[in-house]
C-alpha cells in the first residue's frame, strides 16, 4: 500500500520537482502519519461548507505548482473563523500565479515541532526532529540521527534538545504525547527508506504536538532531480 502511495505521489508531481501538499499529506497518511482533515476546494461556497462541515476555526493554505513556499505568496491564512474571512482568503488566493484549488483544513492546537530528513551524499538518509513552526531558523533547536531510527533514537534526540521542557511539560502545562511522536517519527523514518533516492528533502513543519497526539500540520517533499 505504501508503495502505491508512493507512485500516486511521485505521478501527481509530474514536472513540478515537488509534490504539492494535499498529495503530500494523503502519502504522510498513507505511511502511518496523522494529519488534519482537510479538503481541496476548487469554488469559494465549497470552502464555505466545508468548513462549516468540519467546523470553525480552520486554515486555509493555496494550492499552486509555482508557490512551494506559500508563505513567501501570502498564501497562508490560520484561525479563520467565520464565512467571510474564508471567502476573502480565497478571493487572494485565487489571484496567486499557478493556482488550482485551496486546501481548507482543521486547526490543530499543540506544541510546533518539526521533522525533517535529506540525503546526505556521505551518510545517506539522515532524519532531523526540534522545536519548529516560523521561528526554526531563529531557535536552531534540533536534533539530527541517520536512518532509520529506533525508538531509542527518537527519544535521544529529545533529550538532547535545548528546550525539550516544552514536549516534557513546562511550568504546568501538559506534556506532549511522547508515544505519539515516537510512533511519528519512526512511521517518517520508514517512509525516508522507502522513498530512497527519490527525495532531495523532506520538511514536515509544523508537527503540533500534544497530549493527546501529533499532527502533520504542514508538509512539503522535493524530489530528486532525475
Amino acid at each position: 500500500m505504501l508503495k502505491a502511495a508512493i507512485q500516486d505521489a511521485l505521478n501527481s508531481a509530474g514536472n513540478f520537482g515537488w509534490i504539492l501538499e494535499p498529495d503530500a499529506k494523503r502519502l504522510l497518511r498513507a505511511a502511518g502519519m496523522r494529519v488534519p482533515v482537510f479538503k481541496v476546494c476548487q469554488k469559494a461556497d465549497n470552502a464555505v461548507s466545508w468548513a462549516k462541515e468540519i467546523g470553525y476555526p480552520v486554515a486555509a493554505k493555496v494550492v499552486s505548482p509555482n508557490a512551494m513556499h506559500k508563505s513567501e505568496v501570502k498564501g497562508v491564512v490560520v484561525g479563520i473563523g467565520d464565512d467571510d474571512a474564508l471567502g476573502g482568503a480565497y478571493q487572494h488566493f485565487r489571484r496567486i500565479d499557478g493556482f488550482c484549488g485551496m486546501l481548507v483544513e482543521k486547526m490543530i492546537a499543540g506544541v510546533e515541532v518539526i521533522i525533517g530528513a535529506k540525503i546526505d551524499y556521505q551518510f545517506g538518509p539522515i532524519i532531523l526532529m526540534g522545536i519548529g513552526g516560523t521561528a526554526v531558523e531563529i531557535y536552531q533547536d534540533a536534533a539530527i540521527r541517520m536512518a532509520p531510527l529506533t525508538e531509542k533514537d527518537v527519544r535521544s534526540m529529545v533529550g538532547s534538545l535545548k528546550a525539550r521542557a516544552l514536549l516534557e511539560g513546562h511550568r504546568g502545562s501538559e506534556a506532549v504525547n511522547m508515544e505519539a511522536l515516537v510512533k511519528t517519527m519512526l512511521a517518517f523514518s520508514d517512509l525516508v527508506k522507502t522513498l530512497g533516492e527519490r527525495f532531495e528533502s523532506i520538511d514536515l513543519n509544523p508537527v503540533m504536538c500534544s497530549a493527546e497526539d501529533c499532527i502533520i500540520a504542514d508538509a512539503r517533499i522535493v524530489l530528486a532531480e532525475t
